[in-house]
């Protein structure tokens, strides 16, 4: 690409939003360049998805000019912005969960005449588009039954089967393998070198400085500042972010005493497919890792411990044997967990922090049957303090709430109550640098206090950061076991895909 800095193809001039009494975005100033990849980066909350969106017509500035092809525009919907040639991909998918993957890719954009549709004529262009980007999904599996991963892709396909040349993608690497998401890569290249120009948020540094030409830093509403991508370090843009230096560092390990016992025992725990004959033991104080790739079993294994799911097999908690046919009935047992997927499976997005945290544990904060609200607010403050939930009140929506901060009121849920074993599913996934470090701390001191934690994480360099022992899973079967002495990136990289001979557990 040439040296000089593109003709603008967006320009934001003193844009600024407002919700409610919160500054989302402040005065910015931003030219986006033509044909190029531009990122932005921040904490939770910076304000760079509302720029985003503000972009794409989801949401509408407060003052301020939004200047597209060098005229000034007022987009009153996505709709019209689609028609001015720019779409957004957004961190959760955004699909007709009862229609198909081909309905859902051409959802406003089928191929008709005079109000029939062409549905073969459809379906070649849905070939033609799979041909184009390398990634395959089933045109009619119901969007419904797609995993997070899949739904994602969903997405980008709808995003270049409009053939825009404007993409705002929101985290689109939040729920992809690393195979998958070099894949993206790759495929968002090809859409800047044909002349899309690409808007990309993400948290994931290292991905952004390999990706973009241009960076733009956001903190608390404000631009910080934008520069080349090859000029920055993940440290220069931590600091930029945060307003300060932040070790990018995990915890230092403290293995669990010689003599601790098993909190959590697991034997031929089996759900064909997803499950096959998978055995585990997490002692007190050890937080033992479960990787593979997205499809593995990982996150099933975790609901049939939980009890979401009904599998066979033998499960004890603190030796007793015990038989979890139920979420209600492992809590019971001190056995709780955090899904993969908050906004869905583990919160209520549209109650207040307060109902959300002590939901599962009434009887705690009840006499004689009676909810005592001044007991429940006075231990959910007590929570929310400790783990640092940044809200205006604990009567606050959860939906109002950056991704951390929502992660965090999770954490909070299930330590109302200490449990026995900690089950995390993805832990640290769409929240930023400044909340994942936050996150790992959390973990750490989990263990800390003796509770077993099982820990699921695409990210390998979490696992290694944080585990004492990695279990790798691969078509429904743990593969491999490694200690700390044996683990590293290789060798789990090894077993997950089946390049090299394993190490069975």
């Amino acid at each position: 690409m040439s040296s000089e800095p593109p003709e603008a193809h967006v320009e934001l001039r003193q844009v600024s939003k407002h919700f409610g009494g919160v500054q989302a975005l402040a005065g910015i100033d931003l030219p986006i360049g033509r044909g190029s990849i531009h990122a932005l980066v921040g904490e939770n909350g910076a304000g760079k998805s509302t720029l985003g969106k503000i972009i794409a017509g989801v949401l509408r500035q407060d003052s301020g000019d939004l200047i597209v092809d060098g005229r000034r525009t007022a987009y009153r919907s996505p709709r019209d912005a689609i028609a001015d040639g720019t779409t957004i991909i957004t961190q959760e998918p955004t699909l007709v969960p009862h229609r198909s993957v081909l309905e859902n890719v051409f959802l406003g954009a089928e191929s008709s005449v005079v109000g029939v549709i062409e549905r073969r004529k459809m379906a070649r262009r849905y070939r033609a588009l799979v041909e184009q980007t390398g990634i395959e999904l089933p045109p009619r599996a119901l969007a419904r039954s797609l995993s997070v991963a899949d739904q994602q892709k969903v997405e980008i396909l709808r995003a270049i089967a409009r053939d825009t040349r404007l993409i705002v993608m929101d985290e689109p690497t939040s729920a992809l393998t690393r195979d998958e998401g070099e894949k993206l890569f790759a495929l968002v290249r090809g859409l800047r070198d044909r002349g899309a120009t690409i808007v990309y948020v993400s948290h994931f540094l290292d991905e952004v400085l390999a990706l973009a030409d241009t960076v733009t830093v956001l903190r608390d509403g404000r631009l910080v500042r934008t520069g080349a991508a090859d000029s920055e370090t993940p440290d220069r843009l931590v600091s930029a972010m945060l307003g300060r230096r932040l070790d990018l560092t995990f915890p230092e390990k403290e293995p669990p005493a010689a003599e601790a016992p098993v909190v959590l025992s697991v034997r031929s725990l089996s759900r064909p497919p997803a499950v096959r004959d998978v055995s585990l033991q997490i002692r007190a104080g050890e937080i033992v890792g479960l990787a593979g790739l997205i499809g593995s079993g990982r996150s099933e294994v975790a609901r049939a411990i939980f009890g979401a799911d009904r599998a066979v097999g033998e499960i004890e908690v603190e030796g007793r044997g015990v038989r979890l046919r139920s979420p209600r009935q492992a809590i019971d047992h001190g056995v709780v967990m955090i899904p993969e997927d908050r906004k869905s499976q583990g919160l209520l997005m549209l109650r207040s922090i307060v109902d959300n945290i002590t939901l599962p544990h009434l009887d705690d904060v009840s006499k004689a049957g009676i909810l005592s609200r001044r007991s429940e607010r006075r231990r959910v403050r007590e929570a929310t303090a400790r783990l640092d939930v940044r809200a205006k009140s604990t009567n606050a929506p959860v939906n109002t709430l950056s991704g951390g901060n929502q992660q965090k009121v999770l954490f909070a849920k299930w330590l109302f109550r200490p449990p026995r074993v900690f089950i995390a599913d993805e832990p640290t996934r769409g929240i930023d640098v400044g909340a994942k470090m936050a996150i790992y701390e959390l973990i750490h001191s989990l263990a800390k206090q003796g509770i077993g934690v099982l820990l699921i994480s695409s990210e390998h360099e979490e696992i290694l950061g944080l585990a004492h022992r990695v279990l790798v899973m691969r078509n429904g079967s743990v593969v491999a076991e490694f200690d700390q002495e044996t683990m590293n990136e290789d060798v789990l990289l090894h077993a997950a895909f089946a390049t090299a001979q394993d190490k069975v557990a």
